[in-house]
């Protein structure tokens, strides 16, 4: 009897037994992909947003002005986000992704977003700032700085470099100037003058701009510096032991809710799945290739290094995890943030118009903060205001005011904002 028991038990003994060995080997790896991939395609906010959710007749009005927008400084496609309170109430493309392909443009298409990757970048910082791996009084170069590598002391000849802090460099007011070309985006030129024979990593173009004189004395005022941040991205690298991408990603952009930020390429070819094609304004002129290749090319498709840039300009994203990012540093209780209160308060405290914020171009003491970014091909404005709002728009389409243009799209963020704030749907398109 117990001997039958035992036969007729032993199949489901051994199923139960074969199942426990066998899912180490045919699961494990599913569930480390579960825990890595799915964890974006659950979440990630792009794969869900679509024009119809924030199509709505009261703010059809508002399409039309943005339409009008977008055709007047003929730019083929932009994305608008704004979020109220850490809510994202709407989220919407217009005009093309890729004109040539007729694919028209969605909130989740993701597209460079120039010099609010200083942002990011800054928050970064702020992170490892309170892991206690770096104060921002830390010196940057020389035996005690944080890149004390001997080949940048080596080339350093005023003594003065050896005083950089890491406050100084997030707000740009290291010394750094531009009175031979923006060291980022004069690759030809570096190559050129140090006989290089190609394009510079960073090391090397490090090297290269500090055997450079300063144009000021550390500290004693400040000129906007794209080489301060491609830096900082550096300083983050070697406190981290982690490449800077992978960084940021994992210590800042998804702990804050954003999966689809990558460090963007230089050519079409290379683009994200996601992301759009970009267009040069009419009457731009074919240029030299960064790398002095002798190829003739679009300045937004290899006219800079925009990889490069780094952390000083190389993100790309769309308007809507943007957002979602800003939700995570505003000190709103609506998304939890990612850095403390005091950290916030730090990154947005206000001095004087004549001094950086860390990270931010302008916070004003009313709570109003202002993050720009301009790119051959791409334009970015995030304007939070201290109503709670934050507007997000990102062009894929240059214009012949380059940076100037901020101030048009402020104007447009202005007159919707009056016209149609109060018509904005109650939703939140961070739920979906």
């Amino acid at each position: 009897m117990s001997k039958r028991k035992l036969l007729v038990l032993s199949p489901i003994v051994l199923g139960v037994l074969l199942a426990v060995i066998l899912v180490p080997f045919s699961s494990s790896s599913k569930d480390r992909a579960a825990q890595e991939e799915p964890e974006c395609k659950a979440v990630c906010i792009n794969d869900s947003l679509t024009n119809a959710m924030s199509s709505f007749p009261a703010t059809e009005g508002m399409d039309r002005m943005i339409g009008k927008f977008l055709e007047q400084w003929q730019i083929k496609g932009a994305s608008l986000a704004v979020m109220r309170n850490d809510s994202l109430l709407y989220a919407k493309g217009y005009g093309y992704a890729d004109e040539e392909k007729g694919e028209e443009m969605e909130p989740g298409h993701i597209m460079r977003m120039a010099s609010v990757s200083k942002l990011i970048t800054a928050t970064g910082i702020m992170v490892l700032k309170e892991r206690g791996m770096l104060s921002l009084q830390d010196t940057v170069f020389g035996e005690r700085g944080i890149l004390n590598d001997t080949a940048y002391t080596a080339a350093i000849r005023e003594k003065s470099k050896f005083g950089i802090t890491v406050e100084q460099l997030l707000r740009h007011k290291a010394g750094f100037t531009n009175s031979r070309g923006d060291p980022m985006f004069s690759t030809r030129d570096i190559i050129r003058q140090f006989r290089l024979e190609g394009a510079p990593d960073h090391e090397t173009l490090v090297r290269c701009v500090l055997s450079r004189p300063l144009g000021y004395k550390p500290g004693s005022w400040q000129r906007y510096s794209n080489f301060g941040y491609l830096l900082l991205s550096m300083i983050i690298e070697k406190v981290s032991g982690t490449d800077y991408e992978t960084f940021i990603q994992e210590n800042v952009l998804h702990p804050a809710g954003c999966y689809d930020m990558h460090i963007a390429n230089n050519y079409y070819e290379e683009k994200y799945p996601d992301e759009v094609r970009y267009y040069m304004h009419e009457g731009s002129e074919l240029c030299e290739e960064y790398n002095l290749s002798g190829r003739m090319v679009e300045r937004c498709y290899g006219g800079n290094d925009i990889r490069g840039l780094s952390g000083a300009g190389a993100w790309c994203g769309s308007p809507a995890e943007l957002c979602r990012f800003i939700g995570a540093i505003d000190g709103r209780p609506g998304i939890a943030d990612i850095i403390s209160a005091e950290s916030v308060a730090e990154m947005t405290e206000y001095f004087n118009p004549e001094t950086y914020s860390l990270g931010w171009n302008d916070t004003k003491p009313d709570g109003e903060w202002t993050r720009t970014g301009t790119l051959g091909g791409t334009s970015a404005l995030v304007k939070y205001y201290p109503d709670g709002e934050c507007w997000v728009m990102i062009t894929n389409t240059s214009t012949w005011r380059g940076p100037g243009f901020t101030r048009m799209t402020e104007g447009l963020f202005r007159r919707c904002r009056e016209g149609y704030s109060n018509a904005l749907p109650c939703q939140d398109l961070f739920l979906q």
